[in-house]
């Protein structure tokens, strides 16, 4: 058997009357949708139903397969106790996808917390499955959470879900679970931002035509001002249906409370080659990376060299000649920025100089930067032509006295307070205020928000 369908879906809480207690008249075009998606996955009379929740466990780098033969769940914290709902998992798809993922070298597997406990996330689908099974069992499921990883591999996770349904005596249907824009409405519970509504009406005409490539060309800045919840939930969706075609219906769009609710059904057709859509998306990367890298300055161009050569061989490089003067003469601190698919990848960098030279400091912080940043993994070979990278050289830091000296498009910001100390670069994605790059620079430092801090501001010289 295989892959026979699948369902894109939001999962707000209230959806279900005994917590929404009326306001779920309010999203009548939703419950409606919901309703007609659960018969269409009913219809299909799956065996196993693949669940992808952004609320199950989630990794920075790695997808987590939920473990164990069960798992149950209630709306408890929606104040709806008495609503519950029980599963049975099916282990051995859970453990041949995890087998299939090792060897394709992808992070996924059921290590990590082994948490029976069902999110809202999985709840709400399987809550209108089990209405329309009208008392007949629920199929098993995989559970399966979310990454910090770029897009691709969110992808490549669908691919493995695709070839593990492939498998003779199973017919596997998927569940795409996830809300949209969360920032639609100036009066809405997570207020306003003009990539809200962007977001979801480019979110539905992309998931309404079935056209999955494009999904690869939603900024990770863009997503995070919009606030979505389900986008990389619908990616591993969009990979489970890799060279075939599809047959995608709209059923719903709504966003009355601020919160955008998108309902769609996908039908596998026949094999497609065109639809190959990782494979399209690695060879665009190819040659955007032939082209980002033959226009590389110096100061690019060496961090790229000192962290390839990290990564391929643990090789420190020396300092090359022909470099600008300036390189070898003056001392400075340097970030070194390191980013995937629009997501960062490492980012280390010095306040004040530590090596004899700006191009010592960039060989130290680029290896750094690949290998040695805490919140993510080391950059593997197979990412190095498409990660892009910055240098940021730093300028004298001055005191200031008041917040109204700074400004987040041309300073970047240093907080003190005793020995903690944090940073923030300037003209960074989402950061768009002297407040912001504050607040964020006393978490960078473990500094309490409310605590008093001495401010100092300097400008960069930014290399791409």
């Amino acid at each position: 058997m295989s892959l026979i369908g699948a369902i894109m879906v939001p999962h707000p809480p209230l959806i279900v009357p005994d917590v929404g207690r009326g306001q779920e008249k309010g999203i009548s075009s939703t419950v409606d949708a919901f309703k007609k998606a659960a018969d269409f996955i009913v219809s299909l009379e799956p065996e196993t139903v693949i669940v992808i929740s952004p609320h199950s466990a989630m990794y920075s780098d790695y997808f987590h397969i939920s473990p164990g033969s069960s798992a149950s769940g209630n709306f408890g914290q929606f104040r709806a106790r008495n609503v519950g709902i029980k599963a049975e998992y099916d282990k051995a798809f859970a453990e041949a996808l995890g087998s299939r993922a090792g060897l394709a070298g992808l992070p996924a597997g059921s290590l990590g917390e082994r948490d029976r406990n069902l999110d809202h996330g999985t709840m709400i689908p399987l809550y209108f499955i089990r209405e329309a099974l009208a008392g007949r069992k629920l199929p098993k499921i995989v559970r399966i959470g979310l990454s910090g990883l770029p897009l691709t591999e969110h992808y490549r996770l669908g691919m493995l879900i695709k070839e593990t349904a492939e498998l003779p005596d199973r017919s596997v249907a998927v569940i795409a679970s996830g809300d949209l824009s969360h920032k639609l409405t100036h009066d809405g519970p997570y207020g306003f931002s003009p990539e809200g509504p962007l977001y979801d009406e480019r979110i539905m005409d992309v998931m309404g035509r079935g056209a999955f490539g494009e999904l690869f060309g939603f900024p990770e800045s863009f997503c995070e001002k919009a606030a979505e919840c389900g986008h990389r939930s619908f990616v591993v969706m969009a990979g489970c249906f890799d060279g075939v075609s599809v047959h995608a219906q709209r059923l719903s769009h709504e966003g009355p409370f601020g919160v955008g609710y998108g309902v769609c059904t996908f039908l596998p057709g026949a094999a497609d080659e065109s639809r190959r859509f990782l494979d399209i998306r690695r060879e665009a990367l190819r040659r955007e990376a032939a082209a980002r890298i033959a226009s590389e300055d110096p100061y690019v161009a060496l961090a790229r060299a000192s962290f390839t050569a990290w990564t391929e061989n643990r090789e420190r490089i020396p300092v090359p000649e022909g470099l600008p003067p300036e390189m070898y003469k003056r001392r400075a601190g340097v970030f070194v920025s390191l980013h995937l698919d629009g997501a960062l990848r490492g980012c280390i960098g010095t306040i004040s100089p530590a090596a004899d030279c700006i191009a010592e400091e960039i060989i130290e912080n680029a290896i750094a930067a690949c290998s040695r940043d805490n919140r993510f993994t080391p950059v593997r070979q197979e990412e190095l032509n498409q990660i892009e990278c910055s240098v940021d050289v730093l300028g004298e830091a001055e005191p200031v006295s008041s917040i109204d000296e700074l400004d987040a498009a041309r300073y970047g910001v240093i907080v003190t307070s005793g020995r903690r100390r944090g940073l923030l670069l300037p003209a960074l994605d989402g950061v768009d205020t002297p407040q912001q790059q504050i607040s964020i620079a006393k978490r960078k430092a473990g500094i309490p928000e409310g605590e008093t801090v001495a401010l100092q501001r300097f400008e960069v010289v930014r290399h791409h």
